[in-house]
């Protein structure tokens, strides 16, 4: 590991331990030394050094959004009528919990979100009631994800 001021580097023994966590957050550690070759205490340390680097942002469990009926996935261009209302909108925007991701974007639209919703009609209301209700948002654009073919990070 080498810490520069433009980037932080990383050696092939962090590489292949952050893999095997990416593949499998849950993988014990004294399973990746073993592997590796290297022993548990030394991998714990440099994943300290990795977290407190950044590099490494948090763990988290991922919900299978539609084992709990959410199975409508929506991209939303939003327009605001001025760049000023962006602060109150995503403010606005932070309350409605369908929407799992705001972008501030370059472009045509002001806003790009992530929304999930339970079906079209469920959408159709978030869309209405919630979302275009914001005082600022001029109108929408949504496109409706068919089916999600890519999901990864970026690789190692």
């Amino acid at each position: 590991m080498k810490n520069t001021k433009s980037e932080f580097k990383i050696d092939g023994i962090d590489k292949e331990i952050l893999r095997n966590l990416m593949e499998d957050a849950r993988k014990p550690i004294l399973e990746i030394a073993r592997k590796i070759g290297i022993s548990g205490a030394a991998i714990h340390q440099r994943l300290r050094k990795l977290e407190a680097s950044g590099l490494i942002a948090g763990s988290k469990f991922i919900i299978n959004p539609k084992v709990l009926g959410y199975k409508t996935m929506a991209f939303v261009g939003v327009y605001l009528d001025k760049a000023v209302s962006n602060p109150h909108a995503v403010h606005q925007l932070k309350e409605i919990p369908e929407v799992i991701e705001c972008h501030y974007t370059t472009g045509n639209w002001s806003v790009f979100l992530k929304i999930l919703c339970r079906d079209n009609e469920h959408l159709m209301h978030v869309l209405n009631k919630n979302i275009q209700a914001i005082d600022g948002v001029s109108r929408t654009e949504t496109f409706i994800s068919l089916n999600q073919q890519i999901d990864r990070q970026i690789q190692i």
